[in-house]
């Protein structure tokens, strides 16, 4: 693929499925990256340099910045790690009886958040850093999104759990995800109003927190990620959502090797990317929305193919003409 003004590929990624991208709290500098190969990676991704890197036991699924020097990370052992950025030093905050899939920071509550394999969720308190509850969910955690101080949550078994992680004696919900298939990622509206979950079917859905009959029938679903290949057609996972935090559009990617933005409240997809090289296992925009983070890996959807696509992070500067609601 060629390189252009508006796309490069990021040099230096990891050698194994890379599970998540995160870019960082107040700049469009770093991203930090978690790898089945075992690390975490942080990237310069305006002079295209891995400036560090720390191991796990396991492979990586999931990282997240808890300011503009401290990470966090877990996966497939099961403990949850803190790295300082600036010091170079990493210590384990503690661990979940199975693997974590989800790592999450909430600046409103100043918290960490955990997810596992295990059905519970755990906060941790990254003063000490020292865990601070642990709260069990109906099944295996898949994927959590955060809006503001609301945790939604997405087990296996389609149920989707709302908290409010101000106050954590109960779940303010409990739903069933629209989509008929297992649910494979979500994410909440930057206006708080509500979310976005997609599934291994090539749906996606938009989903509102208010349960007052007026708000949930503006509730709705769409066919995505679906190529018509010799006249059949083919349907992908959608493994990836990211909001643009300006505008409330959001990015999806599936295993299609396609990158989609939608306009969520007016309904109408605005723009699709090229083809990637192989499926887009993760999606992150800059917090100034000016950047995409995409992660193409190929997530062994079809078993082992020969020869396996290169492991790649692509980072595209984006304009308003991609992300803009018209």
């Amino acid at each position: 693929m060629s390189e252009s003004r508006m796309e490069f590929r990021l040099k230096n990624t990891p050698s194994d499925c890379i599970q998540s991208v995160k870019f960082g709290p107040s700049s469009s500098q770093f991203l930090l990256v978690a790898s089945w190969d075992k690390s975490v990676r942080l990237y310069d991704v305006v002079n295209n340099n891995m400036r560090l890197q720390y191991q796990h036991t396991g492979p990586v699924l999931d990282c997240c910045f808890q300011d503009a020097v401290h990470a966090y990370s877990g996966g497939l052992d099961g403990q949850l790690k803190t790295f300082d950025l600036n010091t170079n030093t990493e210590s384990v905050v503690g661990s979940h009886d199975a693997p974590i899939r989800c790592v999450e920071f909430c600046p409103e509550v100043n918290v960490v958040i955990t997810g596992a394999w295990d059905s519970n969720i755990k906060l941790w308190d990254p003063r000490g850093p020292r865990e601070a509850g642990t709260f069990q969910q109906p099944n295996k955690v898949y994927t959590m999104g955060l809006g503001g101080e609301k945790l939604v949550v997405g087990t296996s078994n389609r149920k989707v759990m709302v908290w409010d992680l101000r106050n954590m004696g109960f779940a303010q919900q409990r739903r069933e995800s629209s989509l008929k298939y297992q649910t494979r990622c979500i994410q909440c509206f930057p206006n708080k109003q509500g979310y976005v979950v997609s599934s291994i079917e090539g749906r996606v859905a938009v989903e509102y927190l208010d349960p007052s009959p007026e708000v949930q029938k503006k509730k709705y679903a769409f066919k995505c990620h679906r190529l018509k290949e010799d006249g059949i057609e083919k349907i992908f996972p959608v493994n990836a959502i990211s909001f643009h935090n300006g505008y409330n559009t959001f990015a999806t990617g599936g295993s299609d090797g396609y990158v989609n933005i939608w306009d969520g409240f007016n309904k109408k997809r605005l723009c699709q990317f090229h083809r990637y090289p192989t499926s887009i296992s993760s999606l992150c925009f800059s917090n100034d929305g000016n950047t995409l983070a995409i992660a193409c890996s190929y997530m062994y959807e079809q078993e082992e193919i020969d020869p396996m696509p290169e492991d790649c992070i692509f980072i595209r500067r984006v304009t308003d003409q991609e992300t803009k609601p018209k």
